[in-house]
């Protein structure tokens, strides 16, 4: 069990750098992999312009299972949402600063990004 966990830690490792090569052509500056707190993880944050973006990562190999945008459901952007605001706490940002929610989904087929993909779920 141990080694299924290690694997799929290494295969979301993969697809975030992916993730994050392809933000960084889109112009994004990343600033941070991985953010872990008691709330939950983001994969990323990134500077996109005025906007400091909370970027969720998802793969899908296959449609089986729904498409990987899909993934990311009203609990998931729940945790996403507590966790972005311990992030702007903890790194003392102000309430001013503008933020969004963004989803980068992969697939076999291609990357596809979604800006303000949902919105503050408190």
């Amino acid at each position: 069990m141990k080694k299924g966990v290690c694997s799929s830690k290494a295969v979301g490792n993969q697809y975030e750098a992916l993730a994050a090569e392809y933000l960084q052509k889109e112009g994004y500056d990343i600033i941070e992999r991985n953010f872990h707190c008691r709330q939950g993880e983001i994969d990323l944050v990134a500077r996109d312009g005025e906007y400091l973006c909370f970027v969720e990562v998802k793969y899908r190999g296959t449609a089986r299972w729904g498409d990987s945008l899909s993934a990311v459901d009203f609990r998931k952007q729940q945790r996403i949402s507590r966790t972005a605001l311990y992030y702007l706490a903890r790194h003392g940002y102000g309430t001013e600063t503008p933020c969004r929610f963004d989803v980068v989904g992969i697939t076999p087929t291609g990357t596809t990004l979604i800006k303000n993909a949902f919105e503050f779920r408190g």
